[in-house]
């Protein structure tokens, strides 16, 4: 290949897993995934949002995720995402419950709704507190029982994922989206090996020989790292601006605390000097009967 193409960038990651020419890489990456989830592997799958070259030239805000539909009904959403920010969980448990509520038509009862899957591929760790890599999110209660098997969120920290040997297509997945981009077509490694990761290559060689993919991955890199800048920018002036904000209120407890004293100490000061006149007074009554 004349560049190396990393797959996370979303025009790629699209190409990859959201193309009709690649369909049968969207259901291997599937049944990869949710292997141990799917009692009914996919077998066929309709690509709602289908990747279209052309739409990354000329739209720089392009729709980049991917929505699909098996034949038993089940949705999925895929979705790769490099940065990480304070909102991004509400983010994904809103693109979840979007998908789920989408399947109703006015009329419609809720015996049509179908199990919904939010599958999220994640460059940056968003749960620094657990060492796994992988997490499955279901409406449980607190002791685990369900409230209805009607899909999930799954999410994926590709920085917390690590495997000297690859043993499951899952790992094979995760490992190309973490390190595709350092890939030597001249030089693969065992675990690209496969009629999937061969055809993968060949996505990918198309973005690093064809001049106008080529042009559009380089477009959207550019793009996505100065979303990232400015993202980061802002998030680190909202967490100045809550800093002040924080430094303001205690200030001002600071200063209500201390009025507070001083009103107290007032009031005692009052309270003795009338606690001291009334002796006095009392004294005077005691002088005058003598």
């Amino acid at each position: 290949m004349k560049h190396r193409i990393d797959p996370k960038i979303d025009c790629v990651f699209k190409a990859l897993l959201g193309s009709e020419a690649n369909r049968n890489l969207l259901i291997h990456f599937l049944n990869a995934v949710l292997a141990t989830e799917l009692g009914t592997p996919v077998d066929q799958a309709q690509i709602l949002n289908p990747y279209n070259d052309k739409e990354f030239l000329d739209d720089k805000l392009s729709i980049v995720d991917v929505k699909a539909q098996d034949r038993q009904g089940r949705f999925y959403q895929i979705e790769i995402q490099l940065l990480n920010y304070r909102h991004l969980p509400t983010r994904i448990t809103y693109t979840w419950a979007d998908l789920y509520a989408q399947q109703l038509r006015s009329g419609q009862d809720y015996g049509r709704l179908r199990p919904t899957y939010g599958i999220w591929l994640l460059a940056e760790n968003l749960v620094p507190d657990d060492e796994a890599y992988a997490h499955h999110y279901k409406l449980r209660d607190e002791r685990g029982r369900a409230l209805l098997e009607h899909g999930g969120i799954w999410l994926f920290e590709l920085d917390k994922f690590s495997a000297e040997r690859i043993e499951t297509e899952e790992q094979r997945w995760l490992k190309l989206f973490k390190d595709g981009g350092q890939l030597d077509e001249a030089a693969l490694p065992d675990w690209m090996h496969t009629e999937e990761m061969r055809q993968v290559m060949a996505t990918l060689k198309q973005f690093s020989e064809k001049e106008l993919n080529y042009f559009a991955y380089q477009a959207r890199e550019n793009f996505l790292r100065e979303q990232r800048t400015i993202a980061k920018e802002l998030e680190q002036a909202e967490r100045e601006l809550e800093r002040e904000r924080e430094a303001r209120e205690l200030a001002e407890q600071a200063l209500a605390q201390e009025r507070n004293q001083a009103e107290l100490a007032l009031a005692r000061e009052r309270k003795e000097k009338a606690s001291a006149l009334a002796e006095i007074e009392r004294l005077k009554v005691l002088l005058a009967q003598r």
